[in-house]
Formats: structure tokens, C-alpha cells, sequence
């Protein structure tokens, strides 16, 4: 790594590391949950409350980004930094996964991938190097390769031409990112995906075959894209050994709390989930007891907050029965009072987690809810 991309491991505790992030002069302690800001904004949350909220890295999206309003638009009005509000860590994904998931009519060949626009069927071509240009002029601090996202369960024929085509464009997208670096004068991270479905020999070899490069970080795609719970811990568990020990380790997509939590035990340092914020919407909140459904008309008189010792704005100045008042009337107020509530629940969770590494005492974690 860089002189401006440090990764620096504090404590370990088993598998699981406590440690610092930095990257152009930006930190985040670790291992860190990354809310997703798809589109450069957690709904309903502004970018200047993140940091006192604890997240000193966020997730945006590529794909929606360049497609409205315009990476260009975006630069010329100072990057997603300034253009969102936000000065923690940004990490931009490259976009391919929206591509193989939302995008219309695609078309893969070695040199990239031809698709419509999900928004107005525009014909679009993305390459390694168009998806790092993209994220170099969002002005993100970590940029992900382009990589081939295809599903866990495909045929090991398909798995093995996807994880060599895969090895090809992340070469191509660390070559990249690096001459754009060098004509910005700039050195932001540039993370590599291990993808391979469930076959542990194939993630294996790929993950073997970019650690002789000069990555940033390693990232685990490709699992939290359809499985069961159970089973997205139980590949978090086997596949996080397979990432480089020296560079942060990321799990894209993932998730509760109950996954998350045996993620870090395995290993795992980053971490970014839609969950908290869509749960949040839909009336979904977690607790220490469990999943409180605040649409339910047994909180109709409760005067009890959401959960008792929580910080956040909804408990400690409303009521359950007024948060369902929100949300039965469908007043704003409600999800954004609710997304502040989960993104707390997971802000604590992680110190927590880093508590019980530091001092290499297991916590007691059997009051997460089974997922």
C-alpha cells in the first residue's frame, strides 16, 4: 500500500482484527459497517450527520451516479465530497453489479459489457477503464475493479470463465486507476474482488493470482446475492482466510447484524448493506429483543422508546406510539426518525465489536435474533 493508503491492525483476537483505514488522509476505525449511499445519499439522512453518528465511511453507486446526474456533473461541482456534504471515506463500487442485476439486455464479451440503461434503455458500454474513470471523476477515495458477478449457483464452467475474465479486468482496471492517479497527482485506493461462487479452490486461485499485484484491499463478491442467512455466514467463515492477512478485508453486501457479527470473527474488516435503511422504510427496526414492526397496533399506546439505552433521536425523545403515528399517516418524520435508529443499532453493534477485540474477551452474543 501507498504512504496514503494505510491499513493498520490494532488488535486481534482470534480471526478477527481491530484496526485503522486511512486513505488520502481520511480514517475509520475498523472492522466498520458502511451504510450504502446509492445514489451520493442515505434517504433521509443529510452526509453532514454521518460522522457525528459515527460512520466515517460510506458506500456509493456508480452505476446510478453516472447515469443521473453525470459523473462530469459531479466533478465539476468539487466531487461526491462536496456534492453529498460528507468528508469520511467514500468507496464507490464499479458499477458492474447493477449492470449484471438491473441493467437491460446485456451483452459480455472479454472487453467489458454492453447494456440498456435501466432508466430509459439507453444503449451503454462499460469497460475496466470506463468504470475507473467514472469513479475518479466522483472523486471517490476507494475504487472497486470491474469484475463479473455471475450467480453462486452457476455451473463451474460459467464460474471459471467469469473469475478469469474477472482476474483480466481487474488487471486492467488496477492499470487504470493508476495512470489516472498519476495524471491527478493523487493516490486513492483501488480494491480487488474475489469472485468464484461456492467453490473454495476457484476463490482460492483467484484470490492468490491478484495478491501478486499491487491492490489496496480484498473484497468477497458474489455472496450475499440470493442465499440463505445460514449460508452467507457459513461462506463469510470459509472464504475471508482465502484474502491476503496485510490489506482490508471486504465483504460486499452483507448484512444483519447476526451475519456481520460472525463476518468479524472470521476475519472480516468492511462491511455495506442496504439492510439497515430499507428495513428503517419499511417500518422494520432492530433491537436488542429483536425486530420491532412499529407499524403494529400493539405500539399504538406504548410510550416505551424503540429500545431502551439507545441514543438516537427516535428513542430518546419519542415514543413508540408516535413513531407508528408517523408511519400510519405516512409523515417523512417516521423513516427518517427510524433510519437514524438502525444505523445507530449497527453504529453500536461495531464498537462493541471492536470492544470485545481489544480485550479478547468473547462477548455474550446470543441475543442476536437468528436471521
Amino acid at each position: 500500500m501507498s504512504a496514503r493508503v494505510r491499513f493498520e491492525v490494532t488488535a486481534r483476537s482470534g480471526a478477527a482484527r481491530r484496526g485503522t483505514l486511512t486513505v488520502r488522509g481520511r480514517s475509520t476505525p475498523t472492522p466498520a459497517f458502511m451504510p450504502v449511499a446509492t445514489q451520493g445519499t442515505l434517504k433521509g439522512i443529510a452526509g453532514g450527520r454521518l460522522a457525528p453518528m459515527g460512520f466515517h465511511a460510506l458506500l456509493a453507486n456508480t452505476y446510478h451516479l453516472a447515469l443521473r446526474p453525470g459523473e462530469e456533473t459531479v466533478r465539476a461541482l468539487g466531487g461526491l465530497h462536496r456534492f453529498m456534504d460528507y468528508d469520511g471515506i467514500l468507496l464507490t463500487d464499479s458499477g458492474g453489479f447493477q449492470v449484471f442485476s438491473l441493467a437491460e439486455r446485456r451483452l459480455v464479451d472479454d472487453a467489458g459489457v454492453t447494456f440498456r440503461s435501466h432508466l430509459d434503455g439507453a444503449p451503454l458500454r462499460l469497460t475496466p477503464e470506463r468504470a475507473m474513470k467514472i469513479q475518479h471523476a466522483l472523486d471517490s477515495d476507494i475504487a472497486m475493479v470491474l469484475d463479473e458477478c455471475p450467480p453462486a449457483d452457476a455451473p463451474p464452467d460459467e464460474l471459471r470463465r467469469a473469475v478469469e475474465r474477472s482476474v483480466a479486468w481487474a488487471r486492467r482496471s488496477l492499470a487504470a486507476h493508476r495512470a489516472l492517479d498519476a495524471a491527478s497527482s493523487t493516490e486513492r485506493a483501488c480494491f480487488a474482488i474475489v469472485q468464484g461462487g461456492r467453490d473454495v479452490a476457484l476463490r482460492r486461485s483467484m484470490a492468490d493470482e491478484l495478491a501478486r499485484d499491487a491492490f489496496d484491499g480484498f473484497a468477497l463478491g458474489g455472496i450475499a446475492v440470493g442465499e440463505d442467512a445460514a449460508t452467507i455466514r457459513a461462506e463469510a467463515e470459509q472464504f475471508a482466510p482465502l484474502l491476503p492477512a496485510d490489506k482490508p478485508r471486504y465483504l460486499m453486501g452483507v448484512g444483519s447484524p447476526r451475519e456481520l457479527v460472525a463476518a468479524v470473527h472470521a476475519g472480516i474488516d468492511l462491511f455495506d448493506c442496504v439492510l439497515p435503511t430499507r428495513n428503517a422504510r419499511n417500518g422494520y427496526l432492530w433491537s436488542r429483543a429483536g425486530i420491532v414492526k412499529i407499524r403494529n397496533a400493539d405500539h399504538a399506546q406504548s410510550g416505551a422508546p424503540i429500545e431502551e439505552g439507545c441514543d438516537c433521536t427516535a428513542c430518546a425523545r419519542h415514543s413508540r406510539a408516535y413513531l407508528r403515528h408517523l408511519f400510519q399517516a405516512d409523515e417523512m418524520l417516521g423513516p427518517i426518525l427510524a433510519t437514524e435508529h438502525n444505523l445507530r443499532f449497527f453504529q453500536r453493534l461495531l464498537v462493541e465489536l471492536r470492544a470485545e477485540i481489544e480485550s479478547g474477551v468473547a462477548a455474550d452474543w446470543s441475543w442476536l435474533a437468528p436471521s
